[in-house]
Protein backbone atom coordinates (compact mmCIF):
# COMPACT_ATOMS: atom_id res chain seq x y z
CA UNK A 1 0.00 0.00 0.00
CA UNK A 2 2.77 1.95 0.64
CA UNK A 3 4.89 1.74 -2.49
CA UNK A 4 1.11 2.61 -4.40
CA UNK A 5 0.74 5.42 -2.42
CA UNK A 6 4.42 6.71 -3.78
CA UNK A 7 3.56 6.02 -7.22
CA UNK A 8 0.32 7.81 -6.96
CA UNK A 9 1.91 10.81 -6.04
CA UNK A 10 4.95 10.63 -8.03
CA UNK A 11 2.49 10.04 -11.36
CA UNK A 12 0.58 13.51 -10.36
CA UNK A 13 3.91 15.34 -9.69
CA UNK A 14 5.25 14.19 -12.88
CA UNK A 15 2.51 16.26 -14.17
CA UNK A 16 2.68 19.10 -12.02
CA UNK A 17 6.83 19.26 -12.69
CA UNK A 18 6.46 19.56 -16.52
CA UNK A 19 4.07 22.13 -16.42
CA UNK A 20 5.69 24.39 -13.75
CA UNK A 21 9.09 23.55 -16.04
CA UNK A 22 7.24 24.98 -19.20
CA UNK A 23 5.56 27.48 -17.32
CA UNK A 24 8.60 29.32 -16.57
CA UNK A 25 9.92 29.12 -20.55
CA UNK A 26 7.11 31.62 -21.78
CA UNK A 27 7.25 35.38 -21.28
CA UNK A 28 4.19 37.42 -21.17
CA UNK A 29 5.16 39.02 -24.23
CA UNK A 30 5.57 35.75 -26.12
CA UNK A 31 1.49 35.11 -25.21
CA UNK A 32 0.55 38.57 -25.89
CA UNK A 33 0.38 39.89 -22.50
CA UNK A 34 1.84 42.91 -20.81
CA UNK A 35 4.22 41.89 -18.22
CA UNK A 36 2.43 43.47 -15.60
CA UNK A 37 2.79 45.58 -12.83
CA UNK A 38 5.09 44.44 -9.40
CA UNK A 39 7.89 42.36 -9.38
CA UNK A 40 7.70 38.69 -10.67
CA UNK A 41 9.23 35.88 -8.88
CA UNK A 42 8.78 33.85 -12.00
CA UNK A 43 10.79 34.36 -15.05
CA UNK A 44 7.44 33.15 -17.31
CA UNK A 45 4.08 32.86 -17.23
CA UNK A 46 2.25 33.62 -13.52
CA UNK A 47 -0.29 30.52 -12.91
CA UNK A 48 -2.99 33.07 -13.37
CA UNK A 49 -1.68 34.03 -16.83
CA UNK A 50 -1.38 30.74 -18.04
CA UNK A 51 -4.64 29.87 -17.02
CA UNK A 52 -6.23 32.95 -18.78
CA UNK A 53 -4.29 32.48 -22.26
CA UNK A 54 -5.40 28.61 -22.11
CA UNK A 55 -8.89 29.36 -21.31
CA UNK A 56 -9.36 27.56 -17.79
CA UNK A 57 -9.97 28.84 -14.21
CA UNK A 58 -7.22 29.59 -12.08
CA UNK A 59 -8.39 27.77 -9.53
CA UNK A 60 -8.94 24.28 -11.65
CA UNK A 61 -5.31 25.06 -13.50
CA UNK A 62 -3.61 25.68 -9.61
CA UNK A 63 -5.19 22.32 -8.69
CA UNK A 64 -3.95 20.26 -11.87
CA UNK A 65 -0.36 21.81 -11.54
CA UNK A 66 -0.35 20.68 -7.39
CA UNK A 67 -1.34 17.36 -8.55
CA UNK A 68 -5.19 17.55 -6.78
CA UNK A 69 -6.65 17.27 -10.43
CA UNK A 70 -5.58 14.09 -12.00
CA UNK A 71 -8.74 13.76 -14.92
CA UNK A 72 -8.23 16.93 -17.32
CA UNK A 73 -10.20 17.09 -20.49
CA UNK A 74 -7.88 16.46 -23.39
CA UNK A 75 -9.42 19.97 -24.70
CA UNK A 76 -7.87 21.64 -21.32
CA UNK A 77 -4.43 19.53 -21.95
CA UNK A 78 -4.42 20.80 -26.35
CA UNK A 79 -5.45 24.40 -24.72
CA UNK A 80 -2.43 24.08 -22.29
CA UNK A 81 -0.29 22.89 -24.85
CA UNK A 82 -1.25 26.06 -27.25
CA UNK A 83 -0.62 28.26 -24.44
CA UNK A 84 3.13 26.53 -23.32
CA UNK A 85 4.06 26.65 -26.84
CA UNK A 86 4.80 23.20 -26.84
CA UNK A 87 6.17 21.30 -29.66
CA UNK A 88 5.17 17.97 -30.75
CA UNK A 89 6.96 15.57 -28.87
CA UNK A 90 6.08 17.76 -25.76
CA UNK A 91 2.30 17.50 -26.14
CA UNK A 92 2.23 13.97 -27.19
CA UNK A 93 4.78 13.78 -23.56
CA UNK A 94 1.96 16.30 -21.78
CA UNK A 95 -0.87 14.17 -22.54
CA UNK A 96 1.07 10.95 -21.35
CA UNK A 97 1.89 12.20 -18.33
CA UNK A 98 -1.76 13.18 -17.68
CA UNK A 99 -2.86 9.67 -18.65
CA UNK A 100 -0.50 8.32 -16.26
CA UNK A 101 -1.86 10.50 -13.15
CA UNK A 102 -5.35 9.04 -14.12
CA UNK A 103 -4.26 5.81 -13.69
CA UNK A 104 -3.57 6.56 -10.36
CA UNK A 105 -0.88 3.71 -10.20
CA UNK A 106 -2.88 1.49 -8.40
CA UNK A 107 -2.07 -1.52 -10.48
CA UNK A 108 1.01 -3.62 -10.00
CA UNK A 109 4.71 -1.89 -10.76
CA UNK A 110 5.76 -2.68 -14.21
CA UNK A 111 8.49 -5.78 -14.50
CA UNK A 112 12.05 -4.56 -15.28
CA UNK A 113 12.37 -4.53 -19.49
CA UNK A 114 13.94 -7.15 -21.03
CA UNK A 115 17.32 -7.10 -21.94
CA UNK A 116 17.83 -9.97 -24.19
CA UNK A 117 17.81 -9.40 -27.51
CA UNK A 118 16.12 -11.17 -29.87
CA UNK A 119 18.88 -13.39 -32.36
CA UNK A 120 16.97 -11.90 -35.27
CA UNK A 121 18.08 -8.43 -34.10
CA UNK A 122 21.65 -9.41 -33.63
CA UNK A 123 21.76 -11.12 -37.22
CA UNK A 124 20.03 -7.35 -38.56
CA UNK A 125 23.41 -5.67 -36.73
CA UNK A 126 25.52 -8.23 -38.73
CA UNK A 127 23.73 -7.45 -41.70
CA UNK A 128 23.79 -3.54 -41.89
CA UNK A 129 27.99 -3.77 -41.75
CA UNK A 130 29.75 -1.88 -42.46
CA UNK A 131 27.61 0.69 -41.17
CA UNK A 132 27.42 0.87 -37.03
CA UNK A 133 24.54 -0.25 -35.55
CA UNK A 134 23.33 -1.23 -32.04
CA UNK A 135 20.37 -2.36 -30.27
CA UNK A 136 19.51 0.06 -26.90
CA UNK A 137 17.38 -0.59 -24.16
CA UNK A 138 14.76 2.23 -23.42
CA UNK A 139 17.66 3.94 -21.20
CA UNK A 140 19.97 3.64 -23.72
CA UNK A 141 22.07 0.97 -22.43
CA UNK A 142 23.58 -0.49 -25.64
CA UNK A 143 22.77 -4.22 -25.62
CA UNK A 144 24.27 -5.06 -28.45
CA UNK A 145 26.16 -3.59 -31.11
CA UNK A 146 28.19 -4.33 -34.35
CA UNK A 147 31.63 -3.89 -34.53
CA UNK A 148 32.05 -0.53 -36.13
CA UNK A 149 29.30 0.64 -33.42
CA UNK A 150 31.29 -0.18 -30.43
CA UNK A 151 34.47 1.52 -32.53
CA UNK A 152 32.01 4.51 -33.01
CA UNK A 153 32.05 5.54 -28.92
CA UNK A 154 35.63 5.87 -29.11
CA UNK A 155 37.11 4.33 -25.81
CA UNK A 156 33.72 3.01 -24.71
CA UNK A 157 35.10 -1.07 -25.44
CA UNK A 158 37.28 -0.19 -21.82
CA UNK A 159 34.24 -0.18 -20.26
CA UNK A 160 32.68 -3.37 -18.77
CA UNK A 161 29.19 -4.31 -21.15
CA UNK A 162 27.21 -3.70 -18.17
CA UNK A 163 28.27 0.17 -18.27
CA UNK A 164 28.11 0.59 -21.96
CA UNK A 165 25.21 3.26 -21.80
CA UNK A 166 25.71 5.76 -24.39
CA UNK A 167 24.16 8.62 -21.74
CA UNK A 168 26.63 7.56 -19.10
CA UNK A 169 29.54 7.91 -21.60
CA UNK A 170 28.08 11.40 -23.15
CA UNK A 171 28.51 12.89 -19.16
CA UNK A 172 31.33 10.49 -17.75
CA UNK A 173 33.74 9.30 -20.55
CA UNK A 174 36.77 11.21 -21.27
CA UNK A 175 36.81 10.97 -24.80
CA UNK A 176 33.09 11.52 -25.05
CA UNK A 177 33.75 15.49 -25.45
CA UNK A 178 36.53 15.39 -27.79
CA UNK A 179 34.30 12.54 -30.02
CA UNK A 180 31.45 15.06 -30.57
CA UNK A 181 31.96 18.59 -31.85
CA UNK A 182 28.86 19.47 -31.11
CA UNK A 183 28.59 17.57 -27.76
CA UNK A 184 25.92 19.75 -25.99
CA UNK A 185 23.56 19.53 -28.62
CA UNK A 186 23.87 15.63 -28.30
CA UNK A 187 24.09 15.83 -24.89
CA UNK A 188 20.61 17.53 -24.65
CA UNK A 189 18.87 15.37 -26.92
CA UNK A 190 19.73 12.29 -24.85
CA UNK A 191 18.95 13.50 -21.50
CA UNK A 192 15.58 14.99 -23.35
CA UNK A 193 14.69 11.46 -24.29
CA UNK A 194 15.53 9.88 -20.78
CA UNK A 195 12.85 13.16 -19.58
CA UNK A 196 10.36 11.08 -22.11
CA UNK A 197 10.80 8.00 -20.89
CA UNK A 198 10.58 9.31 -17.09
CA UNK A 199 6.74 10.63 -18.16
CA UNK A 200 5.43 7.35 -18.50
CA UNK A 201 7.24 5.07 -15.78
CA UNK A 202 8.76 7.69 -13.00
CA UNK A 203 10.22 5.63 -10.24
CA UNK A 204 11.57 2.41 -12.49
CA UNK A 205 14.72 1.06 -11.03
CA UNK A 206 16.60 0.96 -14.52
CA UNK A 207 15.83 4.80 -14.68
CA UNK A 208 16.09 5.83 -11.32
CA UNK A 209 19.38 4.10 -10.95
CA UNK A 210 20.80 6.03 -14.07
CA UNK A 211 19.52 9.19 -13.18
CA UNK A 212 20.92 9.01 -9.53
CA UNK A 213 24.41 7.92 -10.93
CA UNK A 214 24.57 11.25 -13.54
CA UNK A 215 22.92 13.72 -11.16
CA UNK A 216 25.49 12.93 -8.52
CA UNK A 217 28.35 12.36 -10.53
CA UNK A 218 27.74 15.67 -13.64
CA UNK A 219 26.74 18.69 -12.82
CA UNK A 220 25.89 19.31 -16.36
CA UNK A 221 23.59 16.58 -16.60
CA UNK A 222 21.78 17.52 -13.16
CA UNK A 223 21.03 21.08 -14.89
CA UNK A 224 20.12 19.61 -18.31
CA UNK A 225 17.47 17.43 -16.25
CA UNK A 226 15.82 20.54 -14.51
CA UNK A 227 15.11 22.50 -17.51
CA UNK A 228 12.90 18.96 -18.40
CA UNK A 229 13.16 18.95 -21.83
CA UNK A 230 11.47 16.06 -24.04
CA UNK A 231 11.95 15.30 -27.10
CA UNK A 232 11.49 11.19 -28.90
CA UNK A 233 14.49 10.80 -30.96
CA UNK A 234 14.01 9.30 -34.35
CA UNK A 235 16.13 10.59 -37.20
CA UNK A 236 18.67 12.80 -37.31
CA UNK A 237 22.40 13.61 -38.29
CA UNK A 238 25.97 13.74 -35.77
CA UNK A 239 29.04 15.09 -36.66
CA UNK A 240 32.14 12.89 -35.29
CA UNK A 241 35.61 14.19 -34.78
CA UNK A 242 37.03 10.35 -34.38
CA UNK A 243 40.87 9.21 -33.02
CA UNK A 244 40.59 6.67 -35.93
CA UNK A 245 39.58 8.06 -39.13
CA UNK A 246 39.13 11.94 -37.95
CA UNK A 247 36.41 14.51 -38.96
CA UNK A 248 33.11 12.73 -40.64
CA UNK A 249 29.25 12.48 -40.11
CA UNK A 250 26.84 9.95 -40.52
CA UNK A 251 22.98 9.80 -40.68
CA UNK A 252 21.04 7.79 -37.93
CA UNK A 253 17.41 6.25 -37.89
CA UNK A 254 15.97 4.90 -34.86
CA UNK A 255 13.89 2.11 -35.37
CA UNK A 256 11.31 0.27 -32.41
CA UNK A 257 11.15 -3.04 -33.26
CA UNK A 258 7.57 -4.81 -32.58
CA UNK A 259 7.38 -7.28 -29.15
CA UNK A 260 11.07 -5.51 -28.08
CA UNK A 261 9.92 -4.36 -25.11
CA UNK A 262 11.20 -0.74 -25.27
CA UNK A 263 14.44 -1.71 -27.20
CA UNK A 264 15.48 0.77 -29.94
CA UNK A 265 17.86 -0.43 -32.87
CA UNK A 266 19.75 2.32 -34.27
CA UNK A 267 21.64 2.22 -37.81
CA UNK A 268 23.58 4.84 -39.35
CA UNK A 269 24.35 5.37 -42.99
CA UNK A 270 26.64 7.92 -45.31
CA UNK A 271 25.97 8.80 -48.81
CA UNK A 272 28.53 6.57 -50.93
CA UNK A 273 30.82 7.96 -52.67
CA UNK A 274 31.31 10.50 -50.03
CA UNK A 275 33.89 11.01 -48.32
CA UNK A 276 31.51 11.00 -44.92
CA UNK A 277 31.21 7.09 -46.98
CA UNK A 278 34.84 6.46 -46.68
CA UNK A 279 35.07 7.48 -42.88
CA UNK A 280 32.59 4.63 -41.95
CA UNK A 281 34.07 1.73 -44.33
CA UNK A 282 37.90 2.91 -42.50
CA UNK A 283 35.93 2.43 -39.07
CA UNK A 284 34.55 -0.80 -40.12
CA UNK A 285 38.22 -1.86 -40.93
CA UNK A 286 39.72 -0.30 -37.82
CA UNK A 287 36.92 -2.18 -36.15
CA UNK A 288 37.80 -5.25 -38.41
CA UNK A 289 34.57 -5.67 -39.82
CA UNK A 290 34.64 -5.13 -43.51
CA UNK A 291 30.85 -6.30 -44.16
CA UNK A 292 29.12 -9.25 -44.72
CA UNK A 293 29.50 -9.76 -48.48
CA UNK A 294 32.09 -8.31 -51.12
CA UNK A 295 32.64 -4.70 -50.40
CA UNK A 296 30.01 -2.76 -52.73
CA UNK A 297 31.35 0.64 -51.45
CA UNK A 298 33.81 2.69 -53.53
CA UNK A 299 37.49 3.43 -52.09
CA UNK A 300 39.93 6.16 -52.89
CA UNK A 301 42.23 4.43 -55.69
CA UNK A 302 46.05 5.56 -55.67
CA UNK A 303 46.82 8.19 -58.60
CA UNK A 304 49.15 6.60 -61.50
CA UNK A 305 52.76 6.80 -61.65
CA UNK A 306 53.65 9.71 -64.24
CA UNK A 307 55.42 8.34 -67.52
CA UNK A 308 58.52 9.54 -67.10
CA UNK A 309 58.95 10.55 -71.19
CA UNK A 310 55.34 12.60 -70.97
CA UNK A 311 54.60 13.74 -67.29
CA UNK A 312 50.97 11.92 -67.61
CA UNK A 313 49.82 9.18 -65.59
CA UNK A 314 50.29 5.97 -67.64
CA UNK A 315 45.82 5.09 -67.82
CA UNK A 316 45.27 8.70 -69.44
Amino acid sequence: MAADNRRRTQDRAGLGEFLRARRARVTPAEVGLAPGAGLRRTPGLRREELAAVAGVSVDYYIRLEQGKETRPSAAVLDALARALRLDTDEQAHLHALAEQAARHSTAAPRPTPARTVRPVLRRMLTSLLPAPAYVLSRTSDILAANPPALRLFAGLAEWPAERRNTVRYLFLHPAARSLFPQWERVAAESVAHLRTVAGTDPDAPDLTALVGELVVKSDEFATMWRRYDVRIKATGRKEYEHPDVGRFGLDYEVLSPARADGQRLVAYQAEPGTPDHDAMLLLALAAGADGPGPATTTRHRAAPAPDPATGRGTDD
